[in-house]
């Protein structure tokens, strides 16, 4: 019932996007070239964005309340009913003149493959809260815009003045639902984007190649949070399809609407995290080479600062930073220092690292005919190797490259056809299978695994094929077992599972429980959640740990009875640092020490 209850509350918020987002697709022209799939896909993402503008209209005046939250997605479901007919209609029509192509046996392998690695994306949701970010700033910001209705500045968190267009998703869920929840919506932006490349793939290349690249793009997803990363994602990539679609128009000008779509879906990512702003000049580029008038592209920037413009606007009037704090170094500092920012480079640094080897063959994507044949696929490699070139230039942090992912992994499943290509290309040579000039120019230019050509001579294919679906079969039962166990129905199971997985959640909770005034945090930014709301400390910001911790026992418990603290909780690690300090014992009396965390009252004799 658990997993029932938390799908069935998704489904019903998907049929309500698609309800939203329908009713504005249904008053534009069919896109040039139609795909019922496709087009659903970007209704609902459609749908997505609009219910992000509604709230975040509503959360800026206050009114951000669960009765109205439900009121906006019983009128999707709504509209979604009345519009279901003609759409049906439309779809049987469609239907009678379409093609298909016959399915090959290599797509009904990687039709197989895709469903494994499906297993466990579908499980993962239904886990409790534990992952970093979300449970650090996400989650806590979710949980400040549900309980209060509006928008603050929250500055106990380490990020408050960033763009949360997507974390309003997850206060709506917190409205309605428990806070396993947020992790349905992070889940939908990744499958709707799967979606999305599984029907690219097949409409511009093969459908071996959307096959490939969506489960691609589903392994590489993370569907256990409520990160943001993969609803950047979801509207980049619907970005780049309305922007498709545009291009495809006849004649282009023509197309307008679809180009202020895509505008549309930029100004909700941007507003949904800051690094989404890198997209714009290559996507300025590839509009300004095709459109120059300029009422087109006023429209297309109001479509764009609909989403987005409250959050840039409000930093720029309060702090002068329309970017803070990643703009300080420009726009000046505000509440982090110098040494902050420099921490904060440092710490992107820290986790820099190659991203999964499953896209490093979109480097092959070239040496394909579909290169030659689609201007969709050379566009998307051109997409891929900016994206690239600024993530290698900026950060190399693989998560902050997330938002190509889409687009990568698609390409990146061409260059795959063709790395396969070349093998059964030299296993043909090897077990000596007869080659005619027309298999030679094919495997040579596409590397296209179709059933004649990969199966022909020894059947080193097939058993290629299925070694590496007997491996993958292994894997996403080991993964989805794990994903299974994670799941916590019962209060005793979640506390179980939290106590293992979040550090320092039984002080945390306990703090939540039994704190009588304010609490500061050493070393359990990853907790805060699960502890008092609000709490303070971070290694960042107006409350940095080296602000309090470097100071003498006597001076830290003055300095925080100052500022209104009446109790501290530490990490692990910082246990023996602080605890073996002389005096410490003086002006800290131990609460509770659970799980190798501490907490702490401040003695009055700090008080000032």
């Amino acid at each position: 019932m658990f997993a029932a209850a938390h799908y069935a509350a998704l489904a019903i918020f998907v049929i309500s996007c698609w309800g939203a987002g329908r009713a504005v697709l249904a008053r534009l022209a069919p896109p040039p070239r139609r795909d019922a799939w496709l087009e659903g896909a970007v209704a609902v993402a459609l749908g997505v964005g609009l219910f992000i503008c509604v709230f975040q209209a509503l959360a800026i005046f206050g009114a951000f309340k669960v009765e109205a939250t439900i009121a906006l997605v019983a009128a999707g479901v709504v509209a979604a009913a009345l519009q279901l007919p003609a759409w049906l209609r439309e779809q049987r029509a469609l239907r009678a003149h379409a093609v298909v192509a016959p399915w090959t046996w290599f797509d009904r392998v990687a039709m197989v493959a895709l469903a494994l690695v499906a297993l466990p994306a579908l499980v993962a949701p239904l886990a409790p809260p534990a992952a970093f970010d979300e449970l650090m700033y996400h989650l806590p910001y979710a949980r400040e815009v549900a309980q209060n209705g509006s928008l603050g500045i929250h500055a106990w968190l380490r990020y408050p003045w960033f763009p949360y267009n997507y974390n309003l998703l997850y206060a709506a869920a917190l409205q309605v639902g428990d806070d396993v929840l947020p992790h349905f919506l992070n889940g939908l932006a990744g499958a709707l984007s799967v979606v999305m490349v599984l029907r690219l793939g097949t409409l511009h290349a093969s459908r071996l190649t959307g096959l490939v690249g969506a489960a691609i793009w589903l392994g590489l997803g993370d569907y256990s949070n409520a990160l943001i990363d993969m609803g950047v994602a979801l509207f980049v990539l619907t970005a780049c399809v309305s922007l498709w679609w545009w291009r495809e128009s006849e004649p282009v000008h023509s197309g307008a609407r679809w180009l202020a779509l895509a505008a549309f879906f930029l100004g909700l990512a941007a507003g949904s995290k800051y690094q989404a702003l890198v997209f714009l000049p290559l996507v300025a580029l590839f509009v300004v080479w095709h459109e120059r008038r300029p009422k087109v592209w006023a429209l297309a920037l109001l479509c764009f600062v609909i989403p987005c413009l409250y959050w840039y606007a409000r930093n720029a009037v309060m702090t002068g930073d329309p970017f803070i704090p990643i703009g300080a170094r420009v726009f000046g500092f505000t509440e982090w220092v110098p040494e902050d920012y420099v921490r904060q480079v440092d710490d992107v640094r820290a986790h820099a690292a190659m991203p999964n080897p499953l896209i490093w063959l979109v480097v092959l994507a070239p040496f394909s005919v579909f290169w030659k044949r689609s201007a969709a696929v050379r566009a998307a490699g051109w997409f891929c190797l900016y994206s690239v070139i600024v993530w290698a230039v900026t950060s190399r942090y693989p998560r902050y490259l997330m938002a190509s992912f889409p687009l990568l992994a698609m390409t990146a499943a061409v260059g795959w056809q063709v790395f396969f290509g070349w093998i059964a290309a030299g296993a043909r040579r090897v077990f000596g299978a007869k080659r005619t000039p027309a298999i030679e120019a094919n495997t040579a230019s596409t590397g296209a695994m179709s059933r004649n050509t990969a199966r022909s001579g020894a059947r080193v294919g097939d058993w290629v094929a299925v070694l590496l679906l007997a491996v993958l079969a292994a894997v996403a039962v080991r993964q989805t077992a794990a994903k299974v166990a994670m799941i916590s129905p019962g209060p005793e199971a979640r506390e179980a599972f939290l106590r293992k997985n979040v550090p320092g959640y039984a002080v945390m909770d306990y703090m939540r429980r039994n704190a009588t005034g304010r609490v500061y945090q050493i070393a359990l930014s990853e907790a805060i959640y699960y502890g008092p709301n609000p709490i303070w400390g971070d290694t960042l910001g107006p409350w940095r740990y080296a602000d309090f911790l470097l100071l003498p026992p006597a001076d830290m418990a003055r300095k925080l009875a100052q500022q209104g603290f009446a109790a501290i909780v530490m990490s692990p690690e910082m246990v023996p640092i602080f605890t073996t300090r002389p005096g410490f014992d003086t002006h800290f009396n131990l609460l509770l020490d659970k799980d190798g965390s501490r907490a702490y009252s401040i003695l009055p004799s700090a008080a000032p």
